[in-house]
């Protein structure tokens, strides 16, 4: 300043003055430039390029698609969410002391959201057994999340409605390995979905404690078809809602076992005992017979209430099974509540609900312990079958 005060009073004065190349401005001959990854919370370090003469001093002012951004006057900066998908660049002005000049850097890349990384924890804990429930740990992550959701997987596939944090171990899952998928989201990251490792396969309400081996026969004429009636029962024996959930195993074999699962028509069902009756189904010692017309059609009391035919076959092949396991016929507990399956629901409900399947109390009831066989007695609120033969 006082070399530019200098020369101009000496000029005014009329005498001549030699400027040196030091009273020029500096000149960028290389721009100045951005270190670092252009996303977000990562930190940019403007660098001043290359100037001559050299500067004795650099100032800095980044710039978001070419405008200010109010308050960025360090060498160094870092993205923010206003950022996001924008350009940034920084202008470098240079200073000799007395003069200055500046020069804008290229824009960068456009910003990006950063990679979120999961660091731990993710994982399922609980029981996998049917009646449980199991929970998911959200773990933690290299950024605190605003969202964590859950969708969990059985097959790999995602289970339709369950995408909460806890999952009640279902029917459909007894015998899978179940898995869940953990999405996390926060600002500025992009969102990161966090598969878990498999459970165990999920078991039973109660391991199997008691086998119970049977074979099918036939009775009579067919009018349908004995390949479902197989499969069927079978599935009924294998669901984790019937007697499977007592811990008793029902196994199909070729002959023999101690049990005879029978379909027969109609009309041979009496052929069984004279306590049997052509229009229902009927047990007779070991033989558990599912009348073939009660096996197609259901009952007119279950129809009149709208029942699903499988739902009628699976009720009624764990009710004839039941009094195979000592179970007698039993009463509606209350107005409104499910019927046990040992109530002769085929005929009438007496305010109860139909329901295919045994009660908590029936299972309990038929659970053998550890160690020990299952007890063939009827418990309290049953009734003993009479004679060995139990009309439906």
């Amino acid at each position: 300043m006082r070399r530019a005060l200098l020369a101009l009073v000496l000029a005014v004065a009329g005498v001549s003055v030699w400027t040196s190349p030091a009273d020029a401005a500096p000149v960028n001959t290389v721009p100045p430039s951005i270190t670092g990854t252009p996303e977000y919370a990562a930190t940019l370090t403007a660098q001043p390029g290359t100037w001559t003469p050299a500067p004795t001093s650099y100032a800095y002012r980044w710039l978001r698609d070419g405008q200010p951004i109010a308050g960025a006057d360090q060498q160094t900066y870092v993205p923010g969410l206003d950022d996001l998908g924008r350009r940034l660049s920084v202008e470098v002005t240079a200073s000799d002391g007395s003069t200055t000049a500046a020069a804008v850097s290229p824009e960068t890349e456009k910003v990006a959201r950063a990679t979120l990384k999961a660091k731990g924890g993710q994982k399922i804990v609980g029981e996998p057994r049917f009646t449980r429930t199991l929970v998911a740990k959200g773990g933690s992550w290299s950024a605190e999340p605003t969202r964590i959701s859950y969708q969990w997987l059985r097959f790999g596939r995602p289970i339709e409605g369950e995408t909460g944090r806890r999952h009640p171990v279902a029917v459909q899952d007894v015998g899978t390995r179940l898995r869940v998928a953990i999405t996390a989201k926060a600002p500025g990251y992009t969102t990161l979905t966090v598969t878990t490792d498999r459970t165990e396969r999920v078991r039973h309400r109660v391991d199997a404690r008691r086998t119970v081996r049977y074979h099918v026969e036939t009775r009579g004429a067919l009018t349908t078809s004995l390949k479902t009636f197989v499969r069927q029962a079978q599935q009924t024996f294998d669901d984790p809602r019937g007697w499977r959930g007592a811990g008793i195993e029902f196994r199909r074999v070729a002959r023999g076992g101690s049990m005879t699962l029978v379909l027969s028509a109609a009309s041979l069902v009496p052929s069984f005992s004279s306590g049997c009756s052509s229009e229902w189904s009927c047990r007779v010692g070991r033989y558990v017979i599912i009348n073939q017309e009660r096996w197609k059609h259901a009952s007119p009391a279950w129809n009149a209430a709208n029942g699903a035919l499988r739902d009628y076959r699976h009720m009624v092949v764990n009710h004839e099974s039941g009094h195979f396991l000592g179970l007698g016929h039993a009463g509606c507990p209350g107005p409104g509540r499910p019927a046990p399956v040992m109530m002769q629901q085929s005929k009438g409900l007496a305010g109860c609900r139909f329901n295919p399947w045994p009660t908590a109390r029936e299972l309990a009831s038929r659970t053998p312990g550890p160690g020990r066989a299952m007890a063939y007695g009827a418990p309290a609120g049953y009734s003993r079958p009479v004679a060995h033969t139990v009309v439906d």
